[in-house]
């Protein structure tokens, strides 16, 4: 399910492709601009993604 999130180093724009079957995911990612790691934390309940957390490492 694509989900589109925001850099928190440089702002680009992305979309990421989750998948909502998991309840809980941790992972850390690059950004495709500025290549600068950051981790992408989401909560997902019935199938729907309730929410995204992005976060510098």
């Amino acid at each position: 399910m694509p989900e589109t999130i925001h850099c928190p180093f440089c702002g680009e724009t992305s979309e990421l492709d989750l998948d909502a079957t998991v309840s809980r995911q941790q992972f850390i990612t690059d950004c495709e601009f500025c290549c600068r790691p950051f981790e992408v934390r989401v909560t997902c309940e019935g199938g729907e993604i309730i929410s995204v957390e992005i976060a510098g490492t």
